[in-house]
């Protein structure tokens, strides 16, 4: 026996929206930056017992449909969750096997602080472009180029907001992207297709982006020579600085050239770093132990398996230093596996009580023109990261929209798979509360909230397709189809 699937009315689908947002601001209010280690979590379950409560009372929907799709939205990001726990290990292995701090040591003598931002940039989108993934790129080289930073002198939030910008621009624009083959193939649009007609959106705004991080950096660095050598020497007399520890740099380079999954490629980089460790940095390792009394072996292997599950200190004789080269290893990513699983279950009920889908209906009936289309299909791509908490939920569920709508009034396929990505790709990293948010916020240590002003490439993305749009650029419309009846609203 089949269900019958009733579409809630708009006034009733809000509920849920805006008592999580409210309880988002109480949460946020009260916790600052602490808010994703409990708060934004029972901020999410109690937005997901509204709605839960209002379709089984209301519409008698039942639990098993709910059921379902959390079972069915958790499974699909399963191995997004063994990435964050193998991102976790990375970073902590990198770290101590030196192949970080290395990169710190020489980088902040190579790169000029007046050009570092501009440089973090392009780095970060060259390595996404090359990897496919702007969750690897910013994990990897990311993390390297914020200790870098840090010791030019760079304030964190403007380097984060390089490092992200760059990284979701390589995402956006790569074949190998997983988000772009997802934009794509939703709509049904060669790939490359639609990478190519991205170019007339995307090109702009990282232009701009460039630009605006150019001029910024003329003003930073008039105190870099000092930061440089407090850096440099402390790095110098605690790790064992070594060019042999970039062999693990490389040789992931290597497997992501050749189109390892992003979860392999992860993991055994965080094993040839963790044999780095062994043979290079023996001495963090046993300092890691904390154990005296333990054999040399005994030591080196407790301290290997801290640095992968657990929190890890250096001490390198200068504060800032240590805050830089300490790291939270698997154990580091719980919450944000937490916050995710919460975020998921949320999308998940508005999903199945069709409350996503009231909400997104009514965007739908302000469509007059060209430009409220293209503005209508941007609103709900970032409506949705803001409501679902992941992106491909986000570019799946837009593309599902508005495939029809593009059809009836005849405009081409590839706009709407664009405009999808312009929306729903790039923004999903300025929400706090989404998996790409809570990721790079946890693996950065920069709050969202304090790295958003500064990720002008996804701030811009969205606001370029709208301005393409409104010139209408390359934008082809044959004769209107036949109108699709939308569903009815209870």
């Amino acid at each position: 026996m089949t269900e019958q699937k009733i579409i809630p009315h708009p006034l009733v689908a809000a509920i849920p929206v805006v008592v999580l947002i409210g309880l988002l601001i109480v949460v946020i209010t009260l916790f600052g930056s602490d808010s994703l280690s409990g708060g934004s979590q029972i901020a999410l379950l109690l937005g997901l017992a509204v709605c839960v409560t209002i379709s089984m009372v209301v519409y008698h929907v039942s639990w098993k449909v709910f059921e379902r799709q959390m079972c069915k939205t958790i499974g699909d990001i399963a191995v997004t969750l063994l990435i964050l726990l193998t991102v976790g290990m990375l970073a902590g292995s990198w770290m101590v096997s030196g192949v970080v701090p290395t990169l710190i040591y020489y980088g902040v003598q190579i790169l000029s602080p007046r050009f570092f931002l501009v440089s973090a940039c392009v780095i970060c989108a060259l390595v996404s472009l090359l990897s496919g993934s702007s969750w690897t790129t910013i994990a990897t080289i990311g993390v390297a180029l914020l200790g870098i930073g840090h010791a030019l002198g760079v304030d964190e939030a403007w380097t984060a907001g390089a490092i992200i910008s760059g990284a979701y621009f390589g995402d956006k624009m790569s074949p190998l992207s997983d988000t772009t083959i997802l934009a794509s193939s939703s709509v049904g649009v060669d790939i490359f297709e639609h990478i190519r007609y991205m170019v007339i959106t995307t090109t702009p705004s990282i232009l701009i982006t460039l630009a605006i991080f150019l001029v910024a950096g003329l003003g930073h660095g008039t105190d870099a020579a000092l930061h440089v050598d407090q850096y440099t020497r402390g790095l110098a007399s605690t790790f064992n600085i070594s060019a042999w520890t970039l062999l693990v740099p490389v040789i992931t380079g290597v497997l992501i050239a050749k189109k390892v999954p992003s979860l392999i490629v992860l993991f055994a980089s965080s094993i040839l770093a963790g044999i780095t460790a062994l043979v290079l940095q023996p001495h963090i390792l046993t300092q890691i132990a904390g154990d005296a009394s333990l054999s040399v072996p005994a030591a080196l292997a407790k301290g290997l398996t801290i640095t992968y599950y657990g929190a890890t200190a250096i001490e390198t004789g200068y504060d800032a230093l240590n805050d830089l080269v300490s790291t939270g290893g698997m154990a580091g990513m719980l919450n944000t596996i937490w916050l995710i699983i919460c975020a998921m279950c949320y999308g998940a009920a508005m999903v199945a009580s069709g409350m996503i889908e009231s909400l997104t209906r009514v965007i739908i009936r302000f469509v007059r023109s060209r430009l409220s289309l293209v503005s209508s299909t941007v609103g709900t791509g970032l409506f949705l990261n803001l409501t679902t908490g992941d992106q491909f939920i986000s570019i799946v569920l837009t593309a599902d929209v508005f495939r029809d709508v593009y059809k009836q009034e005849g405009y081409e396929p590839r706009l709407l798979s664009r405009t999808t990505e312009d929306a729903a790709t790039v923004t999903s990293v300025l929400v706090p509360w989404n998996t790409c948010g809570m990721t790079q916020a946890t693996v950065l240590g920069v709050p969202t909230l304090t790295y958003l002003p500064y990720c002008f490439f996804n701030l811009l993305s969205p606001l370029t397709t709208i301005v393409i749009a409104a010139i209408g650029w390359k934008i082809k419309r044959s004769s209107k189809q036949a109108a699709v009846t939308p569903p009815q609203v209870q």
